[in-house]
């Protein structure tokens, strides 16, 4: 078996590389990091530089991993700025670091595909000693499914855990039956939220699959990056991107456009497989109190429901969306440091945060405003 790094996805062939996937969520699909990388998201100029790794066997590929030299930290959704601080104050270069990661995609699931278990740990194993051969700071995994995070940790990598917030089907009726498992409270304030924006005169239309148009995209990348704009910040992804999502990979994507009257004023775009509803990205031209929460929370909710799916996964962080029913859940990563003495400190680092963060957990639950949790 041999190690092999691809600077391009698409030196790889598309049925060779999915056929290894083993669920149909969207964002390790071929066509989604060949996305990033034709439109220019991830590539020469943007501190991603793919170096996709495959374990090959007599021109079989039996194991892949996403993998990229990261010049930065940027759009990672796990945090080692700090890190990086620490090795310049000592003289000493963080970046380039190896990191296996979807690029601005805080969500769990496998990050090495294969059919075998076997082999893609053997591919775990394979990139951790390139990466101790490279002479770089580091390797990361980031939102690691549970099976890797155990191979990680038994192969010497660092867990760092993480919250996210998930919303759970109950098998809900509908979106008042849903209402009816929170407490008093925040059934009171979700209906509240709702009512507003209904009073502002916004109106929700979903546009799924193939029929969002061309036109339609170009709005929501206005939108989108109208919202960076006003943090301040660049948008990772262009309308390019959309576009390539949107033809190679319809039957993940779900569109919210919010209008009142004739005028479209927002929209939210989601994306599914078939177990999962992910809230993806947003963006608004005017401001409507609320808003946010029903095209981001509410209208997803409620698509979820209709469509039989089990989770909806709201993004990275944001403990407001406790209150309008997601639940935490904690994610995991795996580091890996070159330098003993880097690796000694952030190690007893980890086992003082993650003694904070049970602690945190602990406390979210006990807040958690749905009476009765799904199983």
């Amino acid at each position: 078996m041999e190690l092999r790094y691809h600077a391009r996805i698409s030196e790889i062939p598309a049925r060779t590389w999915d056929a290894l996937a083993l669920d149909d969520q969207p964002f390790l699909r071929h066509a989604y990091l060949h996305a990033l990388e034709a439109s220019g998201c991830v590539g020469e100029g943007t501190g991603w530089q793919s170096a996709h790794a495959g374990l090959w066997d007599a021109g079989k590929l039996l194991a892949a991993m996403p993998l990229y030299l990261k010049e930065h930290s940027m759009g990672e959704y796990v945090f080692d700025w700090a890190w990086a601080e620490a090795y310049a104050q000592h003289g000493l270069a963080y970046y380039p670091k190896w990191l296996a990661a979807i690029p601005f995609t805080p969500v769990q699931g496998q990050r090495i595909l294969g059919p075998d278990a076997e082999h893609r740990r053997g591919l775990l194993a394979a990139v951790l000693q390139a990466a101790r051969q490279s002479g770089l700071s580091s390797l990361h995994l980031l939102f690691a499914a549970a099976d890797e995070v155990q191979w990680a940790q038994e192969l010497g990598y660092m867990c760092r855990s993480t919250v996210q917030f998930h919303w759970r089907n109950a098998g809900y009726h509908d979106f008042e039956d849903f209402l009816a498992a929170l407490s008093r409270d925040k059934r009171k304030k979700i209906r509240q939220e709702r009512r507003r924006v209904a009073e502002a005169g916004v109106v929700l239309r979903r546009i799924e699959g193939p029929r969002i148009s061309l036109r339609d995209w170009s709005f929501f990348t206005r939108c989108y990056e109208r919202t960076y704009a006003l943090h301040r910040a660049a948008p990772y992804l262009n309308l390019d991107f959309f576009e390539r999502l949107g033809d190679k990979l319809p039957q993940h994507c779900v569109l919210l456009i919010a209008s009142i009257g004739e005028r479209d004023i927002a929209a939210s775009l989601l994306l599914r497989d078939s177990t999962t509803l992910y809230g993806r990205y947003w963006g608004a031209l005017e401001d409507v109190r609320c808003l946010h929460f029903e095209a981001c929370y509410y209208a997803p909710i409620e698509y979820a429901i209709a469509q039989g799916l089990r989770y909806f996964e709201g993004g990275a962080q944001g403990e407001h969306k406790l209150a309008r029913g997601l639940q935490p859940v904690e994610t995991h990563s795996l580091h890996w440091l070159a330098d003993a003495r880097f690796s000694d400190a952030v190690q007893r680092f980890l086992a003082r945060e993650a003694q904070g963060m049970t602690q945190y957990i602990n406390e979210l639950e006990a807040r958690n405003p749905v009476r009765k949790l799904p199983d």
